[in-house]
């Protein structure tokens, strides 16, 4: 489970700022919106986070520094060429950030162990890296990497923890490569696991993309995935009351590379299609997928990655949450990832919205609701609503809207914000 996230010099982002799922000492909605981590000096988690700001202030930029570093995880050491450059844009309105490198660092528990991982970089190479692991109260640094300007490589240090050919692993690590990966792809048994909680764990849709509608029609041919599937839409209060898949003649797009350069090519083949069967006192019928509401449609596509992710506790992203959904629907999203019945393995969500129904005592903590806005340099800012010590009582939502929190546009028609408000 995630604990901590950490970014500086990325895109908008200049100063460094932290995205914290460690819950407050709040005890509020603590049995359902909590999840235990087995560490007595950080004992729960916040089961999912929300992040509202006005548009350029740099959400959708922390969800993406996020899959970013994920990505660069699981494809340095495997896809990266010698002497190709990472495509890392750094802070560029500020000519001290342009020189500097751009930082990661997420601190995650897996396997009952907190662990603190992070690297920094430019676009030519790794210029940082390292990995701590609390086996205790006192860190243990598995490994540290720093590079050195004068001789132009890197110097690493490693603790008697890690065990392997260790420096195997550093020979074998290029200097635009992580040596997390590298090691992780030669076999080593303390860091493999490491690299893959980093790989498999986050599940990432940015904004406007929806995931294809396979993955759950698969799902639809064994009695338990289509159990699954339409008890997720049906408890999404959608008028469905079942879903099954018949066969259609289809084409299916494949690209071919020949000497010619590509080439698109249609197969027309039998393909498995969703069918959707709607009843009412006066009879029933069966839809097809496209005949479907936009939002009935994504729902359907994401229930594939929402079962995963609650089966297996991943960490599920997702930037603007609310596209194409209705607002009670988005809710009950929440809501099955605070339901400890459906989510028993801590998995948790981390979207964006500018749905601001959704500032509700009810639906979340105070310690799950974090803004972002621009400073007058234009970085990127981010804090929790906790910061303002919000009244018990106090109507988020109407706080938020007539600008209390900040994080909301700005007009320059005062009257606008108190419409807004109602």
């Amino acid at each position: 489970m995630l604990l901590e996230f950490r970014i500086r010099n990325y895109r908008s982002i200049r100063d460094e700022i932290v995205i914290s799922f460690v819950a407050s000492k709040d005890k509020k909605l603590a049995d359902t919106h909590l999840a235990s981590t087995g560490i007595k000096s950080l004992p729960h988690v916040v089961r999912s986070a929300v992040i509202y700001g006005p548009n350029a202030s740099g959400k959708s930029t922390l969800l993406q520094a996020l899959a970013f570093m994920r990505a660069l995880v699981a494809e340095s050491a495997t896809l990266m060429q010698l002497g190709q450059t990472f495509n890392i844009q750094p802070f560029r309105l500020d000519a001290a950030c342009v020189a500097k490198p751009t930082e990661f660092e997420i601190t995650f528990i897996f396997n009952g162990v907190r662990h603190q991982y992070g690297f920094s970089l430019t676009p030519e190479r790794i210029i940082s890296e390292w990995l701590l692991v609390y086996r205790t109260a006192k860190p243990q640094q598995w490994f540290s990497r720093q590079f050195d300007e004068k001789t132009q490589s890197s110097i690493y240090e490693f603790s008697t923890h890690l065990t392997g050919p260790r420096k195997l692993w550093q020979d074998s690590t290029r200097s635009n490569a992580l040596f997390l990966s590298t090691a992780a792809q030669l076999n080593s048994e303390l860091l493999g696991p490491v690299f893959s909680w980093l790989v498999e764990q986050p599940v990432y849709f940015s904004a406007g993309l929806t995931p294809p509608p396979d993955h759950t029609t698969e799902l639809l041919q064994t009695e338990s995935g289509r159990r699954a599937v339409r008890d997720f839409l049906a408890s999404a209060d959608i008028s469905i009351s079942d879903v099954m898949t018949v066969q259609r003649q289809g084409f299916q797009q494949k690209i071919m590379f020949g000497p010619e350069g590509a080439k698109v090519m249609h197969d027309e083949q039998e393909m498995l299609m969703p069918q959707f069967v709607h009843k009412t006192d006066r009879g029933s019928a069966s839809f097809e997928l496209y005949e479907e509401s936009q939002g009935t449609q994504r729902l359907y596509a994401l229930a594939a990655p929402v079962l995963d992710v609650l089966k297996h506790g991943r960490l599920l992203i997702v930037d603007e949450l609310d596209s194409s959904l209705h607002p009670l629907l988005v809710r009950r999203l929440v809501r099955m990832f605070h339901q400890p019945e459906l989510n028993p393995h801590g998995a948790q969500l981390f979207f964006t919205t500018h749905d601001s129904s959704l500032l509700d005592r009810t639906l979340f903590r105070r310690d799950q609701i974090w803004f972002t806005e621009k400073d007058n340099d234009q970085a990127t800012r981010l804090y929790p609503l906790s910061d303002f010590s919000p009244r018990e009582n106090e109507a988020w939502e109407r706080g938020y809207l007539t600008g209390r929190y900040g994080a909301v546009p700005f007009f320059n028609d005062p009257h606008l914000l108190a419409q807004a408000a109602g």
